[in-house]
């Protein structure tokens, strides 16, 4: 059986992953702390994402190299893990070691996660929102960035309720701060 990770979201101060125009470059790692997203993401045997995600993380499985150390060490580690993308819009996905559910419910994301002895971590709010309103979701990670927003997509959907653990709390050197939170 495998642990179900929310994670690893970067959100504002106020508690959004993009802004009201969708962008979230305000959210990009520095060197350091994307060597630290790199190690936090080592365990995952599974990422589900949905489209608009996929679609950002695409750049991954095609890196050039020569970018950086930990940008080319990132991309070495996302080609290595299996994608499930989510995704009743799309017809097909041309990507390595990645597979289409066209509908994600809590009862098949409940079998990937009991098919797995590892991490399945599943990123994007709108993909994650049943799992996290179900109370499917093992744990939590979150950088919060000293960046303030006003309204866009929320790290955290409506009517979720969970009572949270706080397993780790680490500043990081770019001024933000990793938070990681188990179900109680």
């Amino acid at each position: 059986m495998g642990t179900l990770r929310y994670g690893l979201m970067s959100c504002s101060l106020d508690g959004y992953v993009a802004d009201a125009e969708g962008g979230f470059d305000w959210s990009a790692p520095d060197d350091d702390v994307h060597a630290f997203i790199n190690d936090r993401v080592r365990d995952v045997s599974t990422f589900v994402v949905g489209r608009h995600m996929f679609a950002t993380m695409r750049v991954w499985d095609a890196w050039p190299g020569g970018q950086g150390e930990a940008a080319d060490e990132f991309a070495e580690i996302w080609r290595g893990i299996d994608k499930i993308v989510c995704s009743d819009s799309l017809d097909a996905v041309d990507a390595p070691r990645t597979t289409l559910e066209p509908r994600l419910t809590t009862d098949r994301l409940a079998e990937i996660v009991a098919s797995t002895d590892g991490v399945v971590e599943i990123s994007g709010p709108t993909t994650a929102a049943e799992a996290l309103r179900a109370g499917l979701v093992d744990e939590m990670t979150v950088r919060v960035v000293p960046h303030v927003v006003g309204s866009g997509l929320r790290l955290l959907p409506d009517g979720m309720r969970a009572d949270l653990d706080r397993a780790e709390c680490r500043p990081l050197g770019d001024g933000s701060v990793f938070l990681r939170y188990t179900r109680r």
